[in-house]
């Protein structure tokens, strides 16, 4: 088997061989006719054709420019829906920490008073006491308590005069109508 070499091989020829050429291999060919202008029909066929090409090489443009506005302006109102969903949770969550903050006033200033009125309170007990104390011994005042059953009333009273006590103890029995 010979060795063939891709680059020096030729139609009919093997490496080391001799090339054998024939003239039919290189036959003569008449060259182009020279085209002629078409006839008027054919070039306002032409035209025709052309100015139909066009005519949906621009429709098709006019849909898909108009596909792009459809997508752009869904997407504008996606956006816009996002950006109004985001003010609306902003918002709800500025509203519920200025109510926390108010509650927080509210609740404070509430134990302020509160506090201020136990120590008026406080104070005034203590005004009471001494008062009670001064006005019962310099005065006199009446205690007592009672208890009423179906058939009597049983009172006990102390009076207090300055240094003094008065003891009353009694019994009423109610009379009863047969």
């Amino acid at each position: 088997m010979k060795d063939q070499n891709p680059f020096l091989a030729q139609a009919g020829a093997e490496v080391g061989g001799e090339c054998s050429l024939t003239v039919s291999s290189f036959s003569l060919q008449p060259p182009p006719p020279v085209k002629k202008p078409p006839p008027d029909k054919e070039l306002q066929a032409i035209k025709i054709q052309a100015w139909w090409r066009g005519a949906l090489v621009r429709r098709t443009l006019l849909h898909a420019a108009l596909r792009a506005c459809i997508i752009q302006w869904w997407w504008k109102q996606k956006l816009a829906e996002l950006l109004e969903k985001r003010r609306r949770a902003a918002l709800e969550q500025y509203a519920q920490q200025i109510w926390a903050v108010v509650k927080l006033q509210s609740l404070v200033r509430m134990w302020r008073i509160r506090l201020r009125y136990c120590r008026l309170l406080n104070a005034v007990r203590i005004i009471q006491v001494y008062w009670r104390w001064h006005n019962c011994h310099t005065r006199g005042f009446f205690q007592g308590s009672y208890e009423l059953t179906a058939s009597q009333l049983e009172l006990e009273l102390e009076i207090f005069l300055g240094s003094q006590i008065c003891r009353i103890t009694d019994c009423i029995p109610f009379p009863i109508k047969n």
